[in-house]
């Protein structure tokens, strides 16, 4: 069964936005790491797989962190064939805060990374902004998204790649059309 990955930073809101999605309830947790391995529900005619956070886990060593950012490479990279779509899931509020912290290290930023890498293995990507209702300007908060993801802004012209969602509210409709439109045309490509 072809599978749709969600992937993101931990505490973005990847489980509480399936859950919005699909109606199932998924392990969800106000501390940063609930999902730890990979999770996986029915959708449709597709499996959709709830990846473990990376970034920051409570309770877990830098050691560990790094483990399971790898583990996650690994499954993506090992399973980029069945994979028919990624949501990434980014927190709108803090993104563009933590892409221009990392860049000013002089550091790849790991949101950016991830984007990257599911377009170098053909995976199509979609990014879900969550927690849009926490920002005060949402189009220049998307336009400030799709540029530090390499997109040119004005935001608008990416409806159907970046998609503003506040998964706890469940307002995810446009996202739900969004995944269904890439699904058919995926489907349409085979």
């Amino acid at each position: 069964m072809k599978e749709i990955i969600f992937a993101g930073r931990s505490n973005v809101g990847k489980s509480t936005l399936i859950t919005a999605l699909t109606g199932k309830k998924l392990r969800i947790g106000r501390r940063p790491g609930v999902t730890r391995k990979t999770f996986q529900i029915p959708y449709q005619n597709y499996q959709i797989t709830d990846m473990p956070g990376f970034g920051f886990i409570n309770g877990i060593s830098d050691e560990g962190m790094e483990a399971i950012k790898n583990n996650i490479v690994h499954y993506i990279e090992d399973n980029a064939r069945n994979i028919a779509l990624a949501v990434m899931v980014v927190n709108s509020k803090s993104f563009a805060e933590i892409v221009d912290r990392w860049a000013e290290r002089n550091e790849f930023p790991v949101e950016v990374e991830l984007f990257e890498f599911l377009h170098e293995l053909d995976i199509h990507v979609v990014v879900a902004a969550n927690k849009i209702d926490k920002v005060k300007d949402v189009d220049i908060t998307l336009d400030g998204i799709a540029e530090r993801l390499g997109m040119e802004p004005p935001w608008k012209q990416w409806k159907d790649n970046i998609v503003p969602v506040c998964a706890k509210k469940g307002e995810v409709g446009e996202l739900k059309k969004v995944i269904q439109k890439k699904l058919d045309e995926i489907n349409r490509e085979r």
